[in-house]
């Protein structure tokens, strides 16, 4: 435990004599939430719609009224050309027409056509306008009374944790996940990829050190450093977006210290397999970094991955540490509901660092 320490304190004392690695470790991360956290958005918002009115009563007045006031689209005019060049050109997402005797044919119980044309070159945007014209055209009938007797069914919708529907709650979570699992593990790879390069790590071959002191050391340094990122990352989060926290302390604690273990493990692990710094860093960002935002729910709903990535997401820690860092500050989950996160989490802290263990003490034998 003695070498351990020292290890550990050695690797601090070098991060902190570093005064470029210390200001990266701790300003990138920041500025990386504050760039995700207001530039991510998934939810589509003021798409340009261009409607095409052949009616001039009442009725049609109303529908188009209703469908530019649920505040996702908004009105594009018509150049007047043709039916469709607004779409044609890009200026427009959907042209919506509406023919003549659409408010004639409402009055008369009869059923009122209305053509829209989608530009699906987006398919989500193409998705979120479809869905969004139907529900409009519903909430047009249910509040004119027309068609009543045909729904039997009107649900009454609560939304439950996020009911302002605010894309912060959901980014700025995930978006913690991901930088925590990026940064630590990059400054543990550069940690030990810089000896390796630069040969002192034969100094290390030659001591009476062993394979499990040597990398237990440099993890304990780097989740050290690792928890006061989290820190800053959590506190800038809170003070920019109002996160709160609603979640399990104790949970999100001991999540957070495993998922920063499993982390710097991993960095070390792929630091041990390379001989140079730059292809550590490509190999920790490709395989680090596109993972944990792609196919750990960040971005993405678990459901939506397709099989065989689905079962890659399953092994990912930063897929539990979303969910925790979620849980936490938009859910409040339990205690006993989330106990399997901290062993999923554990369980591949322990599989990662036995692996780094393994390879180093490979190499000090070849030596």
């Amino acid at each position: 435990m003695k070498k351990i320490l020292t290890q550990c304190k050695k690797e601090l004392n070098q991060f902190r004599r570093d005064r470029l690695t210390v200001a990266l470790a701790y300003f990138l991360p920041t500025l990386a939430i504050i760039l995700y956290g207001f530039a991510t958005r998934l939810e589509a918002k003021n798409i340009p719609v261009t409607v095409r009115n052949y009616d001039i009563g009442f009725y049609s007045r109303e529908y188009i009224h209703t469908i530019f006031n649920n505040g996702q689209m908004v009105s594009v005019p018509w150049s007047g050309k043709k039916d469709i060049d607004p779409l044609d050109s890009g200026n427009a997402r959907a042209v919506i027409i509406i023919p003549p005797d659409f408010s004639r044919d409402i009055r008369n119980g009869h059923t009122a056509s209305v053509q829209v044309l989608v530009d699906a070159t987006d398919v989500n945007n193409a998705r979120v306008i479809k869905n969004s014209i139907i529900a409009t055209s519903q909430f047009f009938l249910r509040s004119k009374a027309i068609d009543s007797k045909k729904n039997l069914i009107v649900p009454q919708i609560r939304l439950w944790f996020n009911p302002g529907r605010k894309e912060s709650l959901s980014v700025a979570p995930g978006s913690i996940a991901v930088f925590l699992w990026i940064f630590p593990c990059l400054l543990s790879t550069l940690c030990i990829s810089r000896e390796k390069e630069q040969g002192t790590v034969l100094q290390l071959y030659a001591s009476s050190i062993t394979a499990f002191e040597l990398m237990g050391g440099k993890a304990l340094a780097y989740i050290l450093i690792g928890i006061s990122q989290a820190i800053v990352l959590i506190s800038s989060s809170c003070l920019l977006f109002q996160l709160s926290f609603v979640g399990n302390w104790l949970i999100f604690a001991l999540a957070t210290v495993l998922f920063l273990a499993s982390s710097v493990c991993f960095g070390l692990l792929g630091g041990s397999r390379t001989n140079s710094q730059s292809a550590a860093v490509q190999l920790v960002a490709t395989t680090g970094f596109t993972t944990s935002l792609l196919l750990s729910g960040f971005l993405y709903p678990q459901r939506n991955i397709l099989f065989p990535l689905s079962l890659l997401s399953n092994i990912l820690p930063a897929r539990y540490y979303v969910e925790a860092c979620r849980n936490f500050f938009v859910r409040g989950s339990g205690f006993f509901d989330q106990l399997y996160i901290i062993f999923a989490l554990g369980l591949a802290t322990i599989i990662i660092f036995n692996g780094a263990r393994s390879v180093m003490s490979k190499m000090q034998l070849n030596n």
